[in-house]
């Protein structure tokens, strides 16, 4: 199956919030505002309270979009997924060379080729998926979540990559594996540099991240 997206549109589960933010000037300031609070002090110490009081409202108010901080993170990364769907399509639409598109799709994934979009604070925004994300699904309840479709995004993104994969070998039998292990690679490797960077490698060459997957995909692929 081939995806495509000619005009950029967040298509979010509903099980995520209580009304669209997208609805009103007033939801899309929590999301624009949420991003740059959890940014600044990490999710743990974020609640609504604190978001309130940044937006001059009440916690009210933004209950009534969000049932709890968590299904807000929720929203905010399948936002993120979406918006990288996007960007896959405007990198690869006419692109043959299934090589090219995989490495435009890892380059994608590792750099946010624009500072902001709708008021929501791109840079902001990835730094949240690189240290947070993982905090939407590391959770008790994500076969429950996962049963109602909140993580349709990101699995979107995965089938995405992984017919990539097929088309350059189709007899690759991990093509999943492989591309949440460069997902989730890149993310892991950003934090690193930028918190444990006796963990990671970091040189002058700022697309090193984007030539070491594409290598490490690659070499994987051709093995088999």
């Amino acid at each position: 199956m081939e995806y495509s997206l000619f005009k950029f549109s967040a298509n979010i589960k509903t099980d995520i919030f209580l009304k669209d933010p997208e609805s009103s000037t007033l939801g899309t300031s929590i999301i624009n505002n949420g991003v740059d609070l959890i940014h600044q002090i990490g999710f743990e110490e974020f609640n609504f309270r604190k978001l309130s009081q940044k937006m001059g409202t009440t916690e009210a108010t933004i209950y009534r979009y969000f049932e709890n901080k968590h299904k807000l993170l929720l929203y905010i990364t399948s936002w993120y997924w979406c918006w990288v769907e996007y960007q896959l399509v405007l990198h690869n639409t006419n692109i043959i060379d299934q090589h090219i598109r995989l490495k435009n799709a890892i380059k994608v994934l590792t750099v946010p080729n624009e500072h902001h979009y709708a008021d929501i604070n791109l840079q902001n925004l990835f730094n949240i998926i690189c240290s947070e994300s993982c905090k939407s699904y590391l959770i008790k309840n994500v076969d429950d979540l996962n049963k109602y479709g909140v993580y349709f995004n990101y699995k979107k993104i995965v089938a995405i990559l992984s017919q990539i994969i097929l088309a350059i070998n189709p007899t690759y039998p991990y093509p999943h594996m492989l591309v949440t292990t460069v997902i989730e690679g890149i993310h892991h490797q950003k934090y690193f540099a930028e918190h444990l960077p006796s963990l990671t490698d970091k040189v002058d060459d700022p697309e090193y991240l984007i030539n070491f997957y594409f290598q490490l995909a690659k070499n994987a692929i051709n093995q088999h």
